[in-house]
């Protein structure tokens, strides 16, 4: 088995060490990941100008660009081999809810989605590495049983651990996504020669978390595994808005 590893935290983050560390005596591994904190990047890719792939020492690949920049260079011929897998992270904070709109994480992810195999994203509900080696456990565990799920096509598995040493996690816990409330407004600020700026603020916080979300089971201990589908068609609404557009003809 080929497995192709990226992230958004960056080449050179613990939690990409770490998740290389966990797989790679069960498959030949190869790591490409931004040369640079990218987080937030969601699916986006580079197209203004050229990603210029770096080599480093430990046989990792740097790139110029975003999570999903990455994926797409390393399962469409950067690489000598074709892939069975992708997996991304393990990011240091929770990629929960609404957060899977806008994770760089999940992105590198859902562009392993043309794979015959589910791709993986995995988390760590913390921006410490302290509990890096249970995030690494949990998911050298789920790799080893990957050929068991049996998903549909163009889907992944979002995962997120808790911050908890591997004693106290309580098991595995199959989610649906959560919701957030909005974000915090943007932080104005004046840099010293008078230009006004912003940051973007926090994320919101829990609207829906009530039982069966992922922010539901990793606050009581679980490791949250929730399938996203790439398809964001609403096929409920379909018959309703097909009449309303025949009435506007």
């Amino acid at each position: 088995m080929h497995i192709l590893i990226s992230n958004d935290d960056g080449v050179f983050a613990p939690g990409l060490m770490a998740l290389h560390e966990a797989v790679k005596d069960l498959a030949d591994c190869q790591v490409i990941a931004p040369d640079r904190d990218r987080s937030g990047a969601s699916s986006s890719l580079t197209l203004d100008q050229p990603l210029y792939p770096k080599s480093l020492a430990n046989g990792f690949v740097g790139v110029n660009g975003t999570p999903t920049d990455c994926v797409h260079l390393g399962i469409n011929g950067y690489f000598a081999q074709s892939f069975d897998l992708v997996i991304s992270g393990i990011n240091l904070g929770a990629n929960l809810g609404d957060d899977v709109l806008y994770s760089g994480t999940v992105a590198a992810a859902l562009e392993g989605r043309f794979l015959k195999r589910p791709a993986f994203a995995f988390s760590l509900t913390s921006r410490s590495p302290e509990h890096l080696p249970t995030a690494a456990h949990i998911a050298r565990q789920l790799i080893q049983q990957q050929q068991a799920f049996n998903l549909p096509a163009h889907s992944i598995l979002n995962v997120n651990i808790p911050n908890l040493p591997l004693t106290e996690i309580k098991g595995i816990k199959l989610t649906r996504l959560g919701h957030r409330l909005h974000a915090k407004p943007p932080v104005k600020f004046v840099n010293p020669r008078g230009k006004e700026g912003y940051w973007l603020s926090v994320a919101g916080g829990i609207e829906d978390g009530g039982e069966g979300t992922d922010f539901a089971e990793v606050q009581q201990g679980y490791v949250s595994v929730t399938p996203i589908l790439v398809d964001r068609t609403h096929f409920e609404q379909l018959d309703s808005l097909s009449h309303w557009l025949e009435a506007l003809l």
